[in-house]
């Protein structure tokens, strides 16, 4: 007979949606249309990865690294030769000095370094704040750790998605234990700017709340430089700064990210973070090392060639008659597809699948139930494809469009 499962990470991971009515593990509706891509041949534009190799000097590093032997457990808290890359590249591109000796750990991506910290540092019952829409893992980290995810709304204007700082300081409460801030912002492409990101770090002094921001996005913003939470006076003393190597140099797969925090923060994580992955990704760490130090004209083409990507997937998909809410950063476009008389997001994603060949992610999956019925028409599409396979899709799109 199977045994009755009914401990505290079961009822944490129901809690969480991460089990369905069955236990079973729950499908999420990523799963759902990977699998449905994978079936009738759509290209995919759901998942966030990119499907062209990162520079060529990265790659030749992590070559070099496993001819070389590097093979092994690599130190706990990370290869010296990144944690000291990191350092240079915090130093080199927002003036930030941690120690790499003691304010910096390399992790399993930036996911393992936001559950490792939220599991350290959330208590049952304690609030963590988010914005939504919000990258599905927050929701499933927060309940696992026991916390009460709360949020804060972006609104959807004419001129895209803004943060009322007013109604973001209200958010936060006396029970707030951590704000998660993500910027650059998936699912939207929104950048916080600098009076929110000031009135939040104000109110997480009122309230005596840690800071965790997710970063990965920082060299892929189009239209303004990027702000790092830990530049904002006031804020540096309780942020843990999240980012990776996968979305700047197109290695997703490779799961090197880290964290910078001061050092009181960093042991607590490393605290729990030892027991998940302990340590990862040997030969790749000194490969991002080297993609860290690359010259700036890397990171600017890395740039570029994205947001030429964003412009295109935009054009085409405003030519196939959605309303398309144009990112600042990253590698998403969420449009409407209200205009051609569909509503209904995940019914529109089904039906692009099978009638169109091309696959997009409804934005209700980021959502909790009453904005997920506000924005039930938004979908998120992926532009970090290669231009011929953008060109593809977007050629689809425009033949449906003209039947419809």
């Amino acid at each position: 007979m199977t045994p009755q499962l009914d401990g505290p990470w079961q009822r944490a991971s129901a809690g969480a949606g991460l089990l369905g009515a069955d236990g079973r593990p729950a499908d999420t509706i990523f799963a759902e249309m990977s699998a449905l891509a994978a079936s009738t041949g759509a290209i995919n534009l759901g998942q966030g990865f990119p499907d062209t190799d990162g520079p060529a000097e990265v790659l030749e590093a992590a070559r070099q690294a496993i001819a070389d032997g590097v093979n092994q457990y690599p130190p706990g808290r990370g290869m010296p030769v990144l944690r000291e890359a990191i350092a240079a590249h915090q130093a080199r591109f927002w003036g930030l000095h941690p120690d790499p000796a003691t304010e910096i750990l390399v992790t399993a991506g930036a996911t393992e370094a936001l559950a490792a910290t939220l599991l350290a540092l959330v208590k049952p019952g304690d609030e963590v704040l988010t914005v939504e829409p919000f990258y599905d893992a927050y929701a499933a980290v927060i309940g696992l750790a026991g916390g009460v995810h709360t949020t804060v709304e972006l609104d959807l204007t004419p001129e895209g998605f803004v943060l009322d700082p007013g109604r973001l300081a209200d958010a936060i409460t006396p029970r707030t234990r951590a704000i998660v801030v993500n910027n650059p912002h998936n699912p939207t492409g929104y950048q916080w700017t600098r009076e929110a990101l000031e009135a939040l770090v104000a109110a997480a002094e009122r309230a005596d709340a840690v800071l965790v921001t997710d970063e990965v996005y920082e060299h892929l913003c189009f239209d303004a430089p990027h702000i790092p939470l830990a530049t904002i006076p006031g804020a540096a003393e309780r942020t843990v700064s999240i980012s990776s190597g996968g979305k700047t140099f197109s290695t997703t797969g490779w799961k090197i990210g880290w964290l910078t925090a001061p050092a009181p923060l960093v042991d607590a994580v490393v605290a729990v973070k030892q027991w998940l992955t302990f340590v990862n990704g040997a030969p790749f760490q000194p490969a991002i090392a080297v993609g860290l130090g690359l010259p700036d004209a890397v990171f600017d083409r890395i740039r570029d060639d994205l947001m030429m990507r964003r412009d295109q997937l935009g054009a085409a998909l405003s030519d196939a008659g959605f309303v398309v809410h144009r990112p600042s950063a990253g590698y998403f476009t969420v449009a409407d597809p209200a205009g051609l008389g569909l509503t209904d997001a995940a019914s529109v994603c089904r039906t692009l699948a099978h009638e169109v060949g091309v696959v997009g992610i409804p934005v209700s999956a980021f959502c909790k139930p009453r904005l997920a019925r506000e924005w039930g028409g938004l979908i998120r599409f992926a532009q970090c494809k290669r231009e011929d396979v953008l060109t593809e899709a977007c050629e689809r799109l425009e033949r449906w469009a003209r039947k419809s």
